[in-house]
């Protein structure tokens, strides 16, 4: 095997990805990989997770060692991911369900022709037998495992097919690999290395959790009127880019035309927006030094703007991790940024539902199927409204059948991004639609929600210390901005 001379990995650093050196634990991450050594990084967002796959698939494409596999549960995410990957010249795709057929197809061609030095798939791909087929021509230099913590039941983020990842590693014949995460429990690392089948020579990274300029702070407040004014106040007092986090699109919705009353300008972001208009604010908010952005949970990853000055949480977040995770969005510039949860006991119960429809039940699954099989044309003319009518439920907050939809989706099981185009393929798989394997999610999210309460309900003690203890790195040092502390 040809060995990597000190010269490439920094003229492949300065040419293709524009840097004269390294931050933090990146070097040695990149180090380890190319001597074909596994590891486990932990790294929080906006660091640069991705140059320590991204560069060693350069070095490995040059020495014709084969394919970087990047496994992602963020399918939202893939385009933007593959078009800064193509921007910096890497030969870069990805292949998941939101594609036509045809285009798949097309593909998966390139793929058996050996045309990709880093391809992006979805933990369901493993599934498919043409992509297996097509994979085969190819050989794995590196198998990337972004968002490593799904792999684990105890994780934020649980996905099913994440917990096959250490077989399908065997399968490819146990290439080198590296598990990313920005955020994993003591208990979520060692879960994460035992499901990949990783032994104890794995090289475990942390860049740590402490982020020294966050100023944390819980206000209590009642209803949306008191979360306006919280708002309005706060935003007087810290100039600057803010984003505005929300659980429930109706909230969102809710605050923006409170929001427009007042002649407050200001931009928005969620699901129910096509992806042009979401784009466009995206677009908006990064050129802008002074734009306020309402937004659900999808909005910031890769985003990549340092200024912003404010991250408010409207309502509470699922978990410890899902909270640090969208706060870390503030102050990547290094300066003083304000991390501002507005706490209103009455969103413990909406977040608790929450669960339970981002969760829906394997029979609602299987009925949600059903009916798009049995009666496809009135399901295309339709949509969503007569699933729902057929699913017999008229909450407008609940939308399981929206996630049953997604979900089914994902699987291979419909393709169809809009209800027109909407066909059905297979029946989803069985181990999917488990009843224990459900129970056993919805109490682990529980636990994770009690968790976050727990920390926001805190009187006493600094908050950065107690986020450092959680995620495993106890830290004596006081933060002296946070709420406890001044």
């Amino acid at each position: 095997m040809q060995k990597i001379g000190e010269n490439l990995i920094f003229d492949v650093l300065r040419e293709t990805f524009g840097f004269d050196q390294f931050r933090g634990e990146q070097e040695a991450v990149i180090r380890a990989v190319l001597n074909a050594n596994d590891a486990l990084l932990m790294m929080p967002t906006g660091m640069g997770k991705s140059l320590c796959y991204q560069l060693p698939a350069r070095i490995f494409s040059k020495l014709d060692r084969g394919l970087t596999l990047v496994v992602s549960p963020l399918i939202a995410l893939m385009k933007d991911q593959v078009d800064a990957a193509q921007a910096k010249g890497l030969r870069a795709d990805f292949i998941n369900s939101s594609l036509s057929a045809d285009e798949r197809q097309k593909r998966y061609k390139k793929l058996q022709k050996g045309s990709f030095e880093i391809l992006y798939v979805t933990p369901e791909r493993f599934r498919n037998q043409e992509f297996l087929r097509a994979l085969a021509a190819n050989s794995i230099a590196l198998l990337a495992i972004d968002e490593a913590h799904c792999a684990s039941a105890w994780g934020h983020d649980f996905r099913p097919d994440y917990s096959r990842l250490g077989d399908i590693r065997k399968t490819l014949g146990n290439p080198t690999t590296l598990a990313l995460t920005a955020t994993a429990t003591e208990a979520v690392q060692k879960d994460i290395l035992k499901i990949l089948h990783l032994g104890n020579q794995t090289a475990v990274f942390h860049a740590g959790v402490r982020r020294s300029n966050l100023a944390i702070e819980v206000l209590p407040v009642h209803g949306m009127d008191e979360k306006v004014r919280a708002f309005v106040g706060m935003k007087h007092l810290i100039p600057g880019s803010a984003i505005v986090y929300f659980s429930l699109i109706q909230s969102l919705q809710n605050f923006s035309h409170q929001l427009r009353r007042l002649g407050l300008d200001h931009l928005v972001y969620h699901g129910q927006l096509g992806d042009r208009d979401r784009k466009k604010s995206q677009e908006q908010f990064i050129k802008s030094d002074q734009s306020v952005i309402l937004a659900t949970p999808a909005f910031g990853l890769g985003v990549d703007k340092a200024n912003i000055r404010m991250v408010m949480h409207a309502e509470i977040p699922g978990s410890i991790e899902a909270y640090y995770q969208e706060i870390g969005r503030a102050g990547r510039d290094g300066e003083r940024a304000n991390c501002v949860l507005l706490f209103d006991g009455d969103d413990i119960s909406i977040q608790s539902d929450f669960i339970n429809w981002s969760n829906p039940d394997p029979g609602f699954i299987q009925g949600v199927y059903n009916l798009i099989d049995r009666n496809l044309t009135r399901a295309q003319q339709e949509g969503f409204d007569y699933l729902r009518t057929q699913m017999n439920f008229y909450n407008r907050r609940d939308f399981r059948v929206e996630t049953a939809v997604h979900l089914l989706e994902r699987w291979g099981s419909i393709e169809g991004l809009r209800p027109r185009d909407w066909k059905t393929v297979e029946a989803p798989p069985k181990e999917y639609l488990d009843d224990q394997e459900h129970a056993v999610r919805i109490r682990g999210q529980r636990t994770k929600l009690l968790e976050l309460v727990e920390f926001l309900k805190s009187e006493q003690g600094c908050r950065m210390q107690k986020i450092c203890s959680y995620f495993g790195f106890p830290d004596e040092t006081l933060c002296g901005i946070c709420d406890h502390c001044r």
